[in-house]
């Protein structure tokens, strides 16, 4: 009986639907990228910036490339119409592969729908932080601001390179102070590969949970 030989694994750049929403001018002169976290859809997320958005700002809110179903299948269980889909950023599986494409994604994101913005803020939610992050150190696109709301500065990070884009622009980190996923963020361990990178940040806290706090939203806007 012949053996069978081991797999080879190829790899291939193939073109993707990307599904991107906005609030506000496209034109306007402040643009706003948002990150969602895990399992969330662009659409339902962006809706949170409404009152942000408008004819001095564009909130751009790309949706996360890979998609599953949040409800897993039992016995008498919703239905394949009726299970909730979400989306996430990257899994362990293949990661390297998932953070360039994602990389490549906001950059062209950028490019084609804030490509007219004088000033260009990201912001990172929940496991939109890393990606946030990611994409602010390794991708082309040059931006103003960064702010990381409840969650994690990846440790992988090339820390070096995130001070050069960013300069003397420092870091602003969201906190909730009931926030069940976040409580140990912002801890000394987490801080630490930004003061020795020489990355400025600032703590801004917050009487809420793992959540986009309407208030403080409407502050760093106005700041």
């Amino acid at each position: 009986m012949a053996e069978h030989s081991a797999s080879l694994e190829h790899r291939l750049v193939v073109e993707r639907t990307a599904r991107v929403h906005t609030l506000g001018a496209l034109q306007a002169p402040d643009a706003w990228v948002v990150l969602h976290g895990y399992g969330q859809l662009a659409g339902r997320f962006i809706s949170q910036f409404s009152t942000v958005a408008g004819p001095h700002r564009t909130v751009i809110a790309p949706e996360a490339l890979n998609r599953f179903y949040i409800d897993a299948p039992r016995p008498g269980g919703p239905s394949a119409d009726e299970r909730r889909v979400g989306t996430t950023w990257m899994t362990r599986e293949d990661r390297d592969a998932d953070i360039r494409d994602y990389i490549a994604y906001l950059d062209r994101v950028a490019e084609t729908l804030a490509s007219e913005a004088q000033r260009l803020t990201v912001i990172g939610f929940s496991q939109g932080v890393a990606t946030a992050c990611r994409w602010v150190a390794l991708g082309k696109t040059s931006i103003h601001r960064l702010i990381v709301w409840a969650g994690p500065v990846p440790p992988d990070l090339d820390f070096a390179r995130l001070a050069q884009r960013l300069g003397s622009t420092p870091i602003e980190i969201v906190l909730g102070d009931r926030d069940e996923y976040a409580l140990a963020r912002a801890s000394e361990d987490e801080l630490r590969p930004l003061r020795e990178s020489g990355i400025q940040y600032r703590l801004v806290r917050f009487d809420g949970g793992h959540a986009i706090d309407p208030g403080v939203l409407e502050r760093l806007a106005s700041a």
